[in-house]
């Protein structure tokens, strides 16, 4: 029986923040007990969520406050938080989905404040009020489960905004790092209307952004912000089901950058590869060519987007015996993806499937997943990946 393709679609025309996610997914469907016995397996207390009625402009949705018994101070680093969520029985999916999320978070407080990864403290988003807005997204994105997630323009807002640090302006500078090479807008409205919480669940779930949009709705969510101003401080969000969406490829503009090598030590590649793919690099790869005087050598080539091309170029000049290089614009057809995560005999596997027409073309487990069972139970790579094929083979087919 062929399944559906569910799209989840985010309307930011005056923002986005942790508070209003939620209070959009609990009105788009999500049951509140549903949300609160999820958060629990978090085992935090000195909390409680208010889930509220609430309107802007005459438009009802959810407001969702997330109330302290007293100020939280704790100023956590990443590990601090990650052991909070690892140590907690959410499933794997919601695991890893949350610390995707706070990883966004600190990489931009990381580069704004000139310090390594490790040594950043959260301020506002390690507040447990902010783990929860998190968290609560993570358990949110897996109950709807969509296959595909857009967005359109994002509203920052404009303005000045207090913060641990003192006054910073709008948009916050973490918000601003985090949503690089996504389409936003500024000065829609007088506050601050995308929070780094808001913006780093939308640079980790979002798969497209697009102000084009072509589904039949199922659901409509609003959530509920809490300033009061001319423009409604509220988040909608579409549920429903792709029309024309999937049928067709997304497309991508892209660039290659290649270079051709014949007098460099072999054993470089390596180190060099590492180096594009920690710059951001989608894909690189080597091919055999013919050079002058039929001298046999090295294609490299690396696919990026247009937001690391400078960099990369720099590497590789940098890093290669190369005294030169080429690149050139692409355009990249991607089918519409989605990971998901399955229960198996070994465990739970993370599942990667791809679409085309609103239908499975492309279905198979993730191979660390496979090879960290093979490593823990001696039982050889090849069996497990077929044991699990077979368990994708007969979902497919219920």
């Amino acid at each position: 029986m062929e399944k559906k393709v569910s799209v989840l679609y985010y309307e930011c025309f005056s923002g986005i923040s942790g508070d209003m996610n939620l209070a959009a997914m609990i009105d788009l469907g999500v049951p509140e007990d549903y949300l609160r016995t999820e958060l629990e397996k978090l085992g935090l207390d000195g909390y409680v969520v208010k889930i509220n009625r609430d309107s802007r402009n005459g438009i009802f949705g959810t407001r969702v406050d997330v109330v302290l018994d007293e100020t939280d101070h704790h100023h956590r680093h990443l590990k601090d938080i990650n052991k909070i969520i690892d140590d907690s029985s959410l499933s794997s999916t919601v695991k890893d989905l949350s610390k995707k999320i706070f990883l966004k978070v600190g990489e931009a407080e990381a580069k704004i404040h000139e310090m390594p990864l490790e040594k950043i403290h959260f301020h506002e988003v390690g507040a447990i009020d902010s783990i929860v807005d998190i968290v609560g997204a993570a358990i949110c994105y897996e109950y709807l489960s969509p296959v595909k997630t857009m967005a359109g323009t994002i509203e920052l807002g404009k303005g000045l905004v207090k913060s641990q640090h003192g006054i910073i302006p709008v948009p916050a500078p973490a918000t601003a790092e985090i949503l690089k090479g996504i389409p936003t807008h500024i000065g829609g409205a007088s506050f601050e209307t995308t929070t780094p919480t808001g913006a780093a669940i939308l640079a980790t779930i979002v798969d497209e952004f697009s102000d084009n949009l072509s589904i039949k709705t199922k659901q409509t969510g609003y959530g509920i912000g809490h300033k009061i101003a001319e423009r409604p401080n509220m988040l909608r969000v579409y549920l429903g089901e792709a029309h024309h969406l999937t049928g067709s490829l997304k497309s991508e503009d892209a660039w290659i950058i290649e270079c051709n090598i014949d007098d460099m030590n072999p054993e470089w590649y390596e180190f060099i590869i590492q180096k594009l793919f920690e710059a951001g690099a989608q894909d690189v790869y080597l091919g055999n060519i013919t050079m002058k005087k039929s001298r046999p050598g090295i294609k490299i080539s690396v696919l990026c987007m247009d937001e690391n091309l400078e960099n990369l170029k720099e590497i590789v000049l940098r890093e290669s015996s190369s005294i030169g290089l080429r690149f050139y614009p692409v355009k990249k057809n991607l089918l519409d993806r989605k990971e998901s995560v399955i229960s198996t005999g070994y465990g739970p596997v993370r599942i990667k499937t791809a679409f085309l027409n609103d239908k499975i073309v492309h279905q198979k487990p993730e191979y660390d997943d496979c090879k960290k069972i093979a490593n823990e139970t001696g039982i050889p790579l090849k069996e497990v990946t077929d044991h699990i094929t077979l368990i994708l083979q007969k979902n497919k087919g219920e």
